[in-house]
């Protein structure tokens, strides 16, 4: 258990704290990390800006008793540390309700699957994924997905790839370059496993909300996670760090950095990083994204059709149907990129009008329009997580597709979905980071212990 020792004199309003492993940040792959070592019998501290732990993970009850997540939620195809976590926590996994594809809905019509933009739209899909395969000519790290997308022939096509790309990595199109397209879509294993519900990303659900594992793994750490502590700097002074916060001084022989790049680059260094690492914070920003809930006495839209819409017109937004099995009824909305923004010059009752209304035309119900429960989250609003689904690489930049590095520099070790070898991006991703960081941390202690003469080399 973290020690507490007098402050220093020249900063009486702190408080001194000792730990051996400092973790920033208490999102997914923090708290995975700090679980990991706690159980080792490792002194951990978590130290999180927020006034809750979670990070991009967020789950809230309904009205009608029903968990929902406002945060990532999906377990998908291959998620094995997910899953496991999720039974060993006492959670139930689903398989999401889904339709064999969306339905498509522009200017309040439903677009055929064999119209010419639609048929145009997936020509591009396929060739992208064929280049991506391949690998993107030179000339892509410089243009932009907005750029590329103006070859498209048809406004209907472009809008519909626009939305595609906008909801699956809430990126900005005149930032995102083709490059950074491509070897993510590689790196993802293909469009089809982006973009897909059954067999893909988007495969399974919890019953009691994604959010609840990482609440349940806080409650497991106690007193070791400090919420509303902001790490504001990480020195090294040869005798591992000092963390600082508004509140608090931490020492540690060792720190996990949890928390994604851009985020981090909020953090002062000193002495600072390697240029390298700067420049991945420099280049890299956070994705914008809206996501909101409607909850409803049961899914009633199951008597005519599976719910599962993707709207190009007004925001582009995609709808799912999270309903758990035997109700109530949840529709899920993702808003990204600058639609999401576009939304933050509403009030709550005209964003909710702007994504209810189009649905209730499509569903043909105006049931829809009155849920038991509503609930919303602007991710690029938040100021400690930074916006969401996780950090993308600027167009022109080098550096910033996945995996991002994550070598140890002196004691600061790294961890964050971002990081991950598999699934990065994802809830996996973060779970296997932060065992990854726990992993080596812990062995370093134990080389140490074998060879107390062993000495500490800058990384």
């Amino acid at each position: 258990m973290a020690q507490q020792t007098p402050g220093s004199p020249n900063d009486k309003q702190a408080t001194t704290l000792e730990t051996t492993v400092a973790v920033a940040g208490a999102g997914m792959s923090g708290l995975i990390a700090a679980r990991a070592l706690h159980r080792q019998g490792i002194d951990v501290l978590v130290l999180e800006s927020a006034d809750r732990t979670g990070g991009r993970m967020m789950a809230e009850t309904s009205a009608l008793g029903s968990r929902l997540d406002l945060g990532g939620q999906w377990v998908g195809h291959g998620h094995h540390r997910f899953s496991a976590l999720a039974a060993e926590l006492g959670t139930t996994v689903f398989p999401m309700r889904t339709p064999r594809r969306p339905t498509v809905v522009g200017d309040a019509r439903t677009i055929s699957a064999v119209s010419p933009s639609m048929l145009t739209a997936t020509a591009v899909l396929l060739a992208w994924e064929i280049r991506a395969k391949r690998g993107a000519p030179t000339r892509w790290n410089s243009t932009t997905v907005q750029e590329w997308l103006r070859k498209v022939p048809t406004v209907r096509a472009r809008r519909l790839l626009e939305v595609l790309v906008e909801v699956s990595l809430t990126a900005d199109l005149d930032r995102l370059s083709m490059d950074a397209l491509a070897k993510i879509v590689h790196y993802q294993g293909g469009l089809s496993t982006m973009l897909s519900t059954n067999g893909g990303a988007q495969e399974g659900l919890i019953v009691e909300g994604a959010g609840t594992l990482t609440d349940k793994i806080a409650a497991e750490l106690g007193p070791r996670v400090l919420t509303s502590n902001r790490v504001t700097s990480i020195g090294r002074d040869g005798h591992g760090v000092v963390l600082r916060t508004p509140s608090a001084h931490i020492r540690a022989s060792k720190v996990i950095v949890s928390v994604p790049p851009p985020v981090s680059a909020k953090i002062a260094f000193e002495p600072p990083l390697p240029a390298g690492r700067r420049r991945l914070a420099q280049d890299m920003y956070m994705g914008s994204v809206y996501k909101a809930v409607a909850v409803y006495e049961q899914p009633f839209w199951l008597a005519n059709a599976d719910a599962e819409f993707m709207f190009l017109d007004g925001p582009g937004f995609a709808v799912f149907d999270t309903s758990p099995p035997g109700g109530p009824g949840h529709l899920c909305v993702l808003v990204g990129g600058r639609d999401a923004r576009e939304l933050d010059r509403l009030d709550e009752a005209g964003r909710r009008q702007a994504v209810l209304g189009p649905l209730a035309t499509a569903v043909g119900s105006s049931a829809i329009l009155q849920p038991a429960s509503w609930h919303e989250k602007s991710w690029h609003l938040d100021e400690h997580a930074g916006g969401g689904y996780s950090a993308l690489p600027s167009a022109g930049s080098t550096q910033g597709v996945f995996p991002l590095p994550s070598d140890p520099i002196d004691d600061i070790h790294w961890a964050g979905t971002e990081t991950a070898s598999e699934h990065a991006g994802y809830i996996e991703g973060a779970i296997e980071s932060g065992e990854r960081a726990a992993r080596e941390v812990a062995e370093t202690f134990q080389r140490s212990t074998a060879d107390p003469q062993q000495t500490r080399t800058d990384s």
